[in-house]
């Protein structure tokens, strides 16, 4: 089986969108949660977010593109270009046949919709952008990205909610072990952060509400946990045939071993209460990695900060790993960036590359009140560093009972 390696990383996130400030402050414990300013959230009972404020996106494209593409597209194109920057990849000197993306999103051109709803209903049908279509599309992002870089190989969406980007990037796992492709931009990007996102999510209920602390408000795993953040943002991945980047001299950050995808069949929004899909999936990864259980030193948990996502994910972790669940560090970093939705799973990913990379894991930071439904290790509130780190899993779960797991080894 062809290995396939990540050598290059691409983040905008709350937290940053250059992956050694983001890095840095996430050992930190920083927190980009703040109240919303976007838009009016008053009306809202959740006010806050995890929104991207250092992001240029003039860095990246010309006014007149910015006028045709949704800002979760330029997300997506920004962090692209931040992958292949690292990677030292230069496609034009590569078979643009042997390249791909994939790179999808949760919920696609979202304020794109929005705003064309209004000019639709204020205006009439001829004043709408006949960029709507283009723009809304969730599968535009990898369209947009395979354009700029020439990438001719296999290139579309996958649109799984939160699950999208681990689900992007396991696919890409594929196309390249199945030798479809040399290398592939595999990732996620959501942009959200307006009146329909928050109208949407706060009639679920399913948002934080510590509009006074924004800081303390994504509190994974802890007792007074009460909603999820929604934040923005974009990550996306270089994989990369492992021979092909020891060719070039690339530089490697770590294996991807393993993916896994199950699904709980089971409820729209709810996950299975046993843990079931979750653990099945984690499962899976190990061994697509021809790894055992006891190899699992981290794991990059989904951990929402919802009341049922946590402890069904401890479930999880608990039945996939046995006894060894007592030994793993698991945390949530959700609980600094917030939920980035169809990018989480891309960000994650990003973070467990650098983990074995720079052999540190980041904390869940606002655990305060342990919870008897969720008795591991979350490393609360203070980086570790991990010498012997070797193998980790990412989580990430979405609404339609989507779960996916990805597994990296240190090189």
């Amino acid at each position: 089986m062809r290995k396939v390696v990540v050598t290059g990383i691409g983040v905008v996130s709350p937290l940053g969108s250059q992956a050694d400030v983001f890095w840095r402050r996430s050992l930190e414990g920083v927190s980009g949660i703040r109240r919303v300013q976007q838009f009016d959230c008053s009306r809202y009972p959740s006010q806050i977010g995890g929104e991207v404020v250092e992001f240029n996106v003039d860095d990246f494209m010309g006014k007149k593109d910015q006028r045709r593409t949704d800002r979760y597209s330029q997300f997506a194109i920004g962090a692209a270009r931040l992958a292949v920057d690292d990677s030292g990849l230069d496609f034009s000197k590569e078979d643009p046949e042997r390249s791909g993306a994939i790179v999808g999103s949760g919920i696609g051109g979202l304020q794109t919709l929005q705003t064309q709803h209004s000019i639709l209903r204020d205006k009439g049908p001829n004043r709408c952008s006949p960029f709507m279509i283009p723009q809304m599309i969730s599968n535009m992002a990898a369209g947009l990205i395979a354009i700029e870089h020439n990438l001719k190989g296999p290139n579309y969406a996958v649109v799984t909610a939160c699950a999208t980007a681990a689900h992007a990037m396991g696919c890409s796992l594929n196309e390249i072990r199945l030798g479809n492709a040399d290398m592939m931009l595999a990732g996620g990007a959501d942009a959200c952060l307006c009146d329909l996102g928050y109208a949407g999510f706060c009639a679920l209920r399913a948002l934080s509400t510590r509009n006074e602390e924004p800081e303390k408000a994504s509190r994974p795993f802890d007792a007074e946990r009460d909603g999820f953040v929604m934040s923005e943002g974009a990550g996306v991945l270089v994989l990369e045939e492992l021979e092909h980047a020891q060719r070039r001299g690339a530089r490697i950050y770590c294996e991807l071993a393993g993916y896994g995808a199950t699904c709980d069949a089971f409820h729209e929004t709810a996950p299975e209460e046993s843990g079931d899909g979750g653990a099945r999936a984690m499962s899976l990864a190990i061994k697509g990695a021809g790894a055992n259980v006891a190899d699992v030193g981290y794991i990059n948990a989904h951990g929402t900060s919802t009341k049922l996502n946590d402890a069904c994910e401890t479930r999880a972790i608990k039945k996939a790993l046995g006894e060894h669940a007592r030994r793993v560090m698991v945390s949530s970093t959700k609980s600094m960036t917030g939920h980035l939705l169809g990018a989480a799973g891309g960000v994650e990913a990003a973070i467990c590359a650098m983990a074995l990379k720079n052999k540190a894991v980041p904390p869940t930071i606002n655990y305060t009140t342990p919870d008897p439904d969720c008795d591991l290790d979350y490393v609360p509130n203070v980086a570790r560093e991990t010498p012997g780190l070797k193998f980790v899993l990412s989580n990430s779960l979405g609404f339609g009972g989507h779960n996916a797991t990805l597994a990296f080894r240190a090189v």
